[in-house]
């Protein structure tokens, strides 16, 4: 636990609106809307970090089947809470919560953070060219 904060993976403790305020002005989701954003979580095992009196600095999400395969999403940390370990913070909670153990393969896509998922066994794909996308980058436009 890093001092002055807690974390949980409890739907209720989720702030849709800090959450919805910052992954839709990201470089993955940027204008993704409000009820798009919201579906999501409510259909992804969520994970938060939050201060000593409850306002939400980190998220993480995993889209998954709970049995063969997950796939992280929507990680952040607010600028303000950066370089205090809540991403590992995070990233620990997620490794070791119930619902994801046993999983085969777990996948993320990321353009600057490499090195912090690779403290969690995390590694280029084995067989990039298994792999297939159907990617709309522009559809929340």
């Amino acid at each position: 636990m890093v001092s002055g904060y807690k974390t949980s993976s409890d739907l209720k403790d989720m702030d849709l609106t800090a959450i919805h305020r910052f992954i839709s002005n990201s470089y993955w989701a940027k204008g993704i809307p409000f009820n798009t954003m919201k579906k999501a979580i409510n259909n992804s095992l969520c994970f938060g970090v939050f201060t000593e009196c409850g306002r939400q600095v980190a998220f993480a999400r995993m889209i998954t089947d709970s049995a063969t395969f997950a796939y992280l999403a929507d990680v952040f940390v607010l600028k303000e809470h950066r370089g205090k370990g809540l991403s590992k913070l995070i990233m620990q909670d997620i490794i070791k919560h119930p619902d994801l153990q046993g999983i085969r393969r777990m996948v993320l896509a990321t353009s600057d953070a490499h090195s912090l998922y690779e403290q969690f066994g995390f590694k280029a794909l084995s067989s990039p060219e298994s792999f297939m996308e159907l990617h709309q980058p522009d559809i929340y436009k």
